[in-house]
């Protein structure tokens, strides 16, 4: 099998999307390059992310739409998306997109800024751009104009606007935790918010501080995903096949 890797570690971060319940079935979708350019790339069918294996992914060519016709092809939303930003953002060498319960609420805010108030939610400090004119399904013009949202090579984290949230990186592992550290702290937020309480949102240097420390842990975001995955290899998932 080509890529096999790649493929597998795909597979886990669809299976783990769905045990966090972060998924919405067969939609949403998650892309990574798989050529030098970036204009080729894996990305999931219509099936279900709990029960998406190595073998299901498809590889789409960016520049060649025809890559996109066949049995349960990735719907049109994820070559809009996709394609465009694997075109566009050469950085946004893996690509996820969901609309998880929590980041979905913050996108229904008139203010989807998430604040730095704790270590979770710090990560993100000066790293997330919010979409504020969303234009219905990210079919090819809308993914286009979500793709120039990321020209900043230090933002890889889009909340967007009344729909939900995508993330980009360098690898499967990186964008994965980028993902899943969102999710938890987004529900910490909208909990803390739901008190009524002030909030104690961190300085601005701590902030930044604490940001430029998760990033320099080198390793941390290969050993998130490595540690979950290691909990599907136990219970003998057939994800990898």
């Amino acid at each position: 099998m080509d890529h096999a890797i790649a493929r597998a570690e795909m597979a886990a971060a669809f299976r783990l999307t769905a045990r966090e319940d972060m998924h919405e079935g067969v939609a949403n979708h998650f892309s990574l390059a798989v050529n030098e350019a970036g204009t080729q790339f894996l990305i999931n069918p219509k099936k279900h992310f709990s029960l998406m294996r190595a073998s299901d992914l498809w590889v789409i060519d960016a520049d060649d739409p025809s890559t996109m016709v066949g049995d349960n092809a990735p719907d049109q939303t994820a070559w809009g998306l996709h394609a465009s930003l694997h075109r566009h953002v050469p950085h946004a060498r893996c690509a996820m997109h969901v609309h998880s319960t929590y980041a979905t609420v913050l996108a229904s805010l008139a203010d989807s800024r998430l604040p730095a108030i704790d270590q979770n939610s710090a990560i993100f400090h000066n790293r997330q751009v919010v979409d504020e004119n969303y234009g219905g399904l990210a079919l090819e013009e809308e993914g286009a104009r979500c793709a120039q949202l990321f020209q900043d090579p230090s933002i890889r984290t889009m909340i967007m606007g009344n729909h939900g949230v995508l993330f980009i990186g360098e690898t499967v592992a990186e964008t994965f935790s980028r993902m899943y550290y969102f999710e938890r702290a987004a529900r910490n937020y909208i909990i803390a918010l739901s008190t009524g309480r002030t909030l104690r949102e961190l300085p601005e240097e701590v902030a930044e501080l604490t940001a430029r420390q998760m990033e320099a842990d080198v390793g941390a975001d290969q050993d998130v995903l490595d540690g979950m995955r290691a909990v599907l290899d136990a219970e003998g998932l057939d994800y990898a096949a």
